[in-house]
């Protein structure tokens, strides 16, 4: 099947969905195979779509690196965690304009100094909806980053039905950043959201009534997922026909899953690298976290179908009404909520 016959399939045939039962979920976690994983020096890596590109397994989330709080890491402890990674193999590192006041983007620049830019795949994202703000939000990010050109830029906070309008429109920030591609500013782009797979969704059937081919696209991953409203349900199929790399996050659901000790850290991670996604971003703030992820990496194993369907068993009672996926029923994690300024300011 072709894309556009895909999308008006998809379109009649799926449905916005909300709580769904443990047997329907384990029946469409049973049907998305992992993609194909090759190993290196230690570390495993998957190919980032179409792009060309292969990626480590786990990505190093940038909100992280400049977490608020009295026990957020310095900008010594952010470095350190980004290069003992790199060293280790990990090669994407995720990161937005608008974390952290930009502080984030400013500790990765200086991380990737000394060579370590080289080795890296490096993606933000922006939150500019029209060309002004999306162009002036780019060349502010490439200056923090310290870099001449992002690998990947993704529309970041694609969580409201006509954002994806805005984006295509007429002088809207996807002509900023064909412009910027066109002058090697950025290598490819995508799109990113947490709030409902029915926008993500939309999000495809306007870049195809445009002709355009997004390479990522960014999505909730976990164990809880599959049974309420759920990016994994609805968009893989999606994504998987487009031949676009999905990145996943919020394995742990910003932290409320984790808090539910229904399974350990290191399960809720190979869960999500069992899924037909190319990277697992994931929050590091300290080198214990790092060497957690890292140990995930280097015990994973494609968790069977037996496997899957128990741990989502276990997981449907956390589902209901959004309990640990609040960033879908709140906006309480919506920083383009919050501060509406961010959509266009330069």
């Amino acid at each position: 099947m072709d894309r556009r016959n895909f999308m008006k399939a998809s379109v009649a045939g799926i449905a916005a969905v909300t709580t769904i039962s443990a047997g329907t979920a384990t029946q469409a976690a049973a049907a998305a195979a992992p993609l194909e994983t090759t190993e290196s020096g230690g570390m495993k890596y998957r190919a980032l779509g179409e792009t060309g590109a292969r990626v480590s397994l786990i990505g190093i989330g940038g909100f992280h690196l400049a977490r608020p709080g009295p026990d957020g890491p310095t900008v010594e402890d952010a470095v350190r965690i980004v290069r003992s990674a790199v060293d280790q193999g990990v090669n994407f590192c995720d990161n937005c304009w608008d974390y952290n006041g930009g502080e984030s983007e400013i500790r990765l620049g200086k991380a990737l100094h000394d060579g370590y830019r080289e080795r890296v795949f490096l993606m933000t994202k922006i939150d500019g909806r029209d060309a002004k703000s999306a162009a002036g939000q780019l060349e502010t990010s490439l200056q923090r980053l310290q870099t001449d050109h992002i690998d990947l830029i993704q529309f970041h906070e694609i969580i409201r039905m006509d954002d994806p309008d805005r984006v295509f429109a007429v002088n809207g920030a996807m002509e900023a950043m064909l412009r910027a591609r066109e002058q090697g500013k950025v290598r490819h782009i995508g799109f990113t959201g947490h709030k409902s797979p029915a926008i993500h969704r939309r999000m495809f059937e306007v870049a195809e009534k445009h002709g355009f081919h997004f390479a990522t696209v960014q999505m909730p991953v976990n164990i809880v997922d599959a049974h309420f409203d759920s990016f994994q349900r609805t968009i893989f199929p999606i994504a998987q026909a487009q031949r676009t790399a999905v990145l996943a996050m919020k394995t742990f659901g910003d932290h409320f899953i984790l808090d539910s000790h229904v399974a350990e850290p290191i399960e809720m991670l190979h869960y999500s690298m069992s899924q037909p996604v190319a990277v697992v971003i994931t929050g590091i703030d300290r080198m214990p976290i790092l060497e957690q992820a890292l140990e995930a990496v280097r015990t994973y194993q494609p968790m069977s179908d037996e496997r899957q369907q128990a741990l989502l068993a276990r997981s449907a009672q956390l589902a209901h009404g959004g309990a640990t996926e609040r960033y879908k029923v709140s906006t309480h994690f919506d920083g383009t909520v919050q501060n509406p300024q961010w959509l266009t300011q330069a």
